[in-house]
Protein backbone atom coordinates (compact mmCIF):
# COMPACT_ATOMS: atom_id res chain seq x y z
CA UNK A 1 0.00 0.00 0.00
CA UNK A 2 1.41 3.38 -0.91
CA UNK A 3 0.73 6.38 1.27
CA UNK A 4 -1.19 8.03 -1.55
CA UNK A 5 -3.81 5.27 -1.25
CA UNK A 6 -4.64 6.26 2.34
CA UNK A 7 -7.51 8.76 2.09
CA UNK A 8 -7.09 12.28 3.39
CA UNK A 9 -8.31 12.22 6.97
CA UNK A 10 -9.85 14.98 9.06
CA UNK A 11 -7.66 15.80 12.04
CA UNK A 12 -8.86 15.64 15.62
CA UNK A 13 -7.37 15.49 19.11
CA UNK A 14 -8.90 12.34 20.62
CA UNK A 15 -5.45 10.76 20.97
CA UNK A 16 -3.51 13.96 21.58
CA UNK A 17 -0.53 13.47 23.87
CA UNK A 18 -0.51 9.70 23.44
CA UNK A 19 2.06 7.46 21.84
CA UNK A 20 1.49 4.40 19.70
CA UNK A 21 3.47 1.52 18.22
CA UNK A 22 2.00 -0.10 15.09
CA UNK A 23 3.85 -3.19 13.93
CA UNK A 24 3.89 -3.98 10.24
CA UNK A 25 2.89 -0.43 9.34
CA UNK A 26 5.03 0.13 6.26
CA UNK A 27 2.13 -1.00 4.03
CA UNK A 28 -1.45 -2.24 3.91
CA UNK A 29 -3.69 -2.26 6.96
CA UNK A 30 -0.86 -1.25 9.29
CA UNK A 31 -0.07 1.80 7.21
CA UNK A 32 -3.70 2.91 7.38
CA UNK A 33 -3.73 2.37 11.15
CA UNK A 34 -0.62 4.52 11.56
CA UNK A 35 -2.19 7.30 9.49
CA UNK A 36 -5.48 7.22 11.37
CA UNK A 37 -3.89 7.23 14.83
CA UNK A 38 -1.57 10.06 13.82
CA UNK A 39 -4.50 12.05 12.39
CA UNK A 40 -6.05 11.89 15.85
CA UNK A 41 -2.97 13.31 17.52
CA UNK A 42 -0.90 10.28 18.49
CA UNK A 43 2.86 10.16 18.04
CA UNK A 44 3.23 6.91 16.09
CA UNK A 45 6.14 4.53 15.63
CA UNK A 46 5.98 3.21 12.08
CA UNK A 47 7.57 -0.22 11.89
CA UNK A 48 8.74 -2.32 8.96
CA UNK A 49 11.66 -4.29 7.62
CA UNK A 50 12.19 -2.08 4.56
CA UNK A 51 13.81 1.21 5.50
CA UNK A 52 12.65 2.97 2.33
CA UNK A 53 8.99 1.94 2.60
CA UNK A 54 8.83 2.62 6.33
CA UNK A 55 10.41 6.04 6.02
CA UNK A 56 8.01 6.88 3.18
CA UNK A 57 5.01 6.17 5.40
CA UNK A 58 6.43 8.27 8.23
CA UNK A 59 7.15 11.11 5.81
CA UNK A 60 3.59 10.98 4.48
CA UNK A 61 2.23 11.16 8.02
CA UNK A 62 4.43 14.18 8.69
CA UNK A 63 3.32 15.87 5.48
CA UNK A 64 -0.27 15.60 6.70
CA UNK A 65 0.54 17.27 9.99
CA UNK A 66 1.07 14.15 12.07
CA UNK A 67 4.04 12.93 14.07
CA UNK A 68 5.79 9.65 13.26
CA UNK A 69 9.07 7.96 14.08
CA UNK A 70 10.66 5.06 12.21
CA UNK A 71 11.94 1.89 13.87
CA UNK A 72 13.21 -0.88 11.60
CA UNK A 73 13.25 -4.49 12.80
CA UNK A 74 12.73 -8.10 11.79
CA UNK A 75 10.51 -8.99 14.73
CA UNK A 76 10.37 -12.70 13.96
CA UNK A 77 14.13 -13.10 13.97
CA UNK A 78 14.17 -13.93 17.68
CA UNK A 79 12.54 -13.00 21.00
CA UNK A 80 15.58 -10.82 21.64
CA UNK A 81 14.97 -8.93 18.40
CA UNK A 82 11.34 -8.29 19.34
CA UNK A 83 12.26 -7.05 22.80
CA UNK A 84 15.02 -4.87 21.37
CA UNK A 85 12.47 -3.36 18.98
CA UNK A 86 10.14 -2.63 21.90
CA UNK A 87 12.92 -0.82 23.75
CA UNK A 88 13.93 1.21 20.69
CA UNK A 89 10.30 2.10 19.95
CA UNK A 90 9.73 3.31 23.51
CA UNK A 91 12.90 5.40 23.26
CA UNK A 92 11.70 6.91 19.95
CA UNK A 93 8.44 7.84 21.65
CA UNK A 94 10.18 9.68 24.46
CA UNK A 95 10.09 6.91 27.04
CA UNK A 96 6.48 5.76 27.02
CA UNK A 97 4.21 3.62 24.83
CA UNK A 98 0.51 4.17 25.49
CA UNK A 99 -0.87 2.07 22.61
CA UNK A 100 0.45 -1.14 21.06
CA UNK A 101 -1.13 -2.40 17.85
CA UNK A 102 -0.02 -5.94 17.01
CA UNK A 103 -0.66 -5.80 13.29
CA UNK A 104 2.38 -7.50 11.74
CA UNK A 105 1.48 -10.88 10.32
CA UNK A 106 2.18 -13.29 7.50
CA UNK A 107 -0.19 -15.62 5.68
CA UNK A 108 1.43 -18.43 3.71
CA UNK A 109 -1.31 -20.89 2.80
CA UNK A 110 -1.58 -24.28 1.19
CA UNK A 111 -2.58 -27.88 1.89
CA UNK A 112 -1.47 -29.00 5.32
CA UNK A 113 0.84 -31.71 4.00
CA UNK A 114 2.51 -29.25 1.62
CA UNK A 115 3.13 -26.34 4.00
CA UNK A 116 6.88 -26.14 4.44
CA UNK A 117 8.58 -26.39 7.81
CA UNK A 118 9.90 -22.88 7.21
CA UNK A 119 6.39 -21.51 6.65
CA UNK A 120 5.09 -23.26 9.76
CA UNK A 121 7.88 -21.82 11.89
CA UNK A 122 7.42 -18.35 10.42
CA UNK A 123 3.65 -18.37 11.00
CA UNK A 124 4.02 -19.38 14.62
CA UNK A 125 6.80 -16.87 15.23
CA UNK A 126 5.31 -13.84 13.50
CA UNK A 127 1.62 -14.29 14.29
CA UNK A 128 1.80 -15.62 17.85
CA UNK A 129 5.24 -15.35 19.43
CA UNK A 130 5.94 -11.76 18.37
CA UNK A 131 2.71 -10.34 19.85
CA UNK A 132 3.40 -12.37 22.99
CA UNK A 133 6.94 -10.99 23.21
CA UNK A 134 5.80 -7.40 22.67
CA UNK A 135 2.98 -7.54 25.20
CA UNK A 136 5.39 -9.06 27.68
CA UNK A 137 7.85 -6.26 27.02
CA UNK A 138 5.41 -3.33 27.01
CA UNK A 139 2.28 -4.14 29.03
CA UNK A 140 3.96 -4.25 32.47
CA UNK A 141 4.99 -0.59 32.17
CA UNK A 142 1.44 0.30 31.08
CA UNK A 143 0.10 -1.57 34.10
CA UNK A 144 2.51 0.23 36.41
CA UNK A 145 1.20 3.57 35.11
CA UNK A 146 -2.37 2.33 35.44
CA UNK A 147 -3.32 2.87 31.81
CA UNK A 148 -2.61 1.59 28.31
CA UNK A 149 -4.14 -0.07 25.28
CA UNK A 150 -3.26 -3.17 23.28
CA UNK A 151 -5.10 -3.91 20.02
CA UNK A 152 -4.45 -7.19 18.22
CA UNK A 153 -5.28 -7.60 14.53
CA UNK A 154 -6.75 -11.05 14.01
CA UNK A 155 -8.92 -12.32 11.12
CA UNK A 156 -12.41 -13.37 10.14
CA UNK A 157 -10.85 -16.66 9.09
CA UNK A 158 -10.28 -17.57 12.74
CA UNK A 159 -14.02 -18.31 12.90
CA UNK A 160 -14.36 -20.69 9.96
CA UNK A 161 -12.73 -23.84 8.67
CA UNK A 162 -11.28 -23.46 5.20
CA UNK A 163 -9.63 -26.21 3.13
CA UNK A 164 -5.93 -25.68 2.44
CA UNK A 165 -5.87 -22.72 4.84
CA UNK A 166 -5.39 -24.34 8.22
CA UNK A 167 -2.51 -22.88 10.19
CA UNK A 168 -2.88 -19.16 9.38
CA UNK A 169 -6.43 -18.96 10.82
CA UNK A 170 -5.30 -21.07 13.77
CA UNK A 171 -2.64 -18.48 14.62
CA UNK A 172 -5.29 -15.76 14.53
CA UNK A 173 -7.62 -17.82 16.71
CA UNK A 174 -4.74 -18.13 19.17
CA UNK A 175 -4.31 -14.36 19.13
CA UNK A 176 -8.04 -13.92 19.81
CA UNK A 177 -7.62 -16.15 22.86
CA UNK A 178 -4.55 -14.24 23.99
CA UNK A 179 -6.63 -11.07 23.73
CA UNK A 180 -9.04 -12.47 26.32
CA UNK A 181 -6.23 -13.80 28.50
CA UNK A 182 -4.34 -10.50 28.44
CA UNK A 183 -7.53 -8.58 29.19
CA UNK A 184 -7.94 -10.74 32.29
CA UNK A 185 -4.27 -10.37 33.23
CA UNK A 186 -3.78 -6.65 32.67
CA UNK A 187 -7.29 -5.18 32.70
CA UNK A 188 -7.50 -4.87 36.50
CA UNK A 189 -4.36 -2.70 36.29
CA UNK A 190 -5.86 -0.31 33.76
CA UNK A 191 -4.66 -1.85 30.49
CA UNK A 192 -7.39 -2.54 27.95
CA UNK A 193 -6.73 -5.38 25.50
CA UNK A 194 -9.01 -6.00 22.51
CA UNK A 195 -8.90 -7.28 18.93
CA UNK A 196 -10.09 -6.22 15.50
CA UNK A 197 -10.86 -9.03 13.05
CA UNK A 198 -10.69 -7.79 9.45
CA UNK A 199 -12.65 -9.49 6.72
CA UNK A 200 -11.48 -9.89 3.13
CA UNK A 201 -9.67 -6.58 2.77
CA UNK A 202 -8.34 -5.24 -0.52
CA UNK A 203 -4.92 -3.62 -0.40
CA UNK A 204 -2.44 -2.77 -3.14
CA UNK A 205 -0.42 -5.73 -1.88
CA UNK A 206 -3.17 -8.21 -2.80
CA UNK A 207 -4.55 -6.32 -5.81
CA UNK A 208 -3.78 -9.29 -8.04
CA UNK A 209 -6.41 -11.23 -6.06
CA UNK A 210 -9.07 -8.53 -6.37
CA UNK A 211 -11.43 -10.77 -8.36
CA UNK A 212 -11.17 -13.48 -5.72
CA UNK A 213 -11.91 -11.02 -2.92
CA UNK A 214 -14.85 -9.60 -4.84
CA UNK A 215 -16.31 -13.08 -5.32
CA UNK A 216 -15.63 -13.99 -1.69
CA UNK A 217 -17.57 -10.99 -0.38
CA UNK A 218 -20.35 -10.87 -2.98
CA UNK A 219 -22.75 -12.76 -0.72
CA UNK A 220 -22.02 -10.70 2.39
CA UNK A 221 -24.22 -7.79 3.54
CA UNK A 222 -21.54 -5.29 2.50
CA UNK A 223 -21.14 -6.99 -0.87
CA UNK A 224 -17.58 -5.78 -1.44
CA UNK A 225 -14.11 -6.23 0.08
CA UNK A 226 -13.11 -3.99 2.95
CA UNK A 227 -10.64 -1.12 2.87
CA UNK A 228 -7.62 -0.82 5.18
CA UNK A 229 -8.99 2.42 6.58
CA UNK A 230 -12.15 0.59 7.72
CA UNK A 231 -9.97 -1.54 9.98
CA UNK A 232 -8.01 1.50 11.11
CA UNK A 233 -11.12 3.33 12.28
CA UNK A 234 -12.05 0.39 14.52
CA UNK A 235 -8.53 0.36 15.97
CA UNK A 236 -8.77 4.07 16.71
CA UNK A 237 -12.06 3.54 18.53
CA UNK A 238 -10.52 0.85 20.74
CA UNK A 239 -7.48 3.04 21.41
CA UNK A 240 -9.60 6.01 22.45
CA UNK A 241 -11.43 6.86 25.67
CA UNK A 242 -14.69 6.11 23.83
CA UNK A 243 -13.88 2.42 24.40
CA UNK A 244 -13.06 2.80 28.10
CA UNK A 245 -15.45 -0.03 29.07
CA UNK A 246 -14.38 -2.45 26.32
CA UNK A 247 -12.15 -5.29 27.52
CA UNK A 248 -11.32 -8.63 25.90
CA UNK A 249 -13.55 -8.03 22.89
CA UNK A 250 -13.07 -8.85 19.23
CA UNK A 251 -14.68 -6.37 16.85
CA UNK A 252 -15.49 -7.98 13.49
CA UNK A 253 -14.91 -5.51 10.65
CA UNK A 254 -15.71 -7.95 7.90
CA UNK A 255 -18.77 -6.66 6.09
CA UNK A 256 -20.82 -9.42 7.71
CA UNK A 257 -18.96 -12.21 5.90
CA UNK A 258 -19.00 -14.46 8.99
CA UNK A 259 -22.31 -13.63 10.64
CA UNK A 260 -24.69 -13.12 7.73
CA UNK A 261 -25.39 -14.02 4.12
CA UNK A 262 -27.68 -12.35 1.58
Amino acid sequence: MTSSSVPTLPRDERLAGRTAIVTGSSSGIGEAIAHVLAASGAHVVVHGRSTARTEAVAAAIGARGGRASVVIADLAESPTAARDFAARAVDALGGRADILVNNAGIFPVGPTADLSDEDVAALLATNIRVPHDLVGALAPAMAERGEGVVVNITSWMANVGTPAVGLYPATKAALDHLTKAWAAEYGPQGVRVNSVAPGATLTPGNADAAAILEAMTAGSPAGTPGRPVDIAFAVRYLASDEAAYVHGATIDVDGGIVSARV
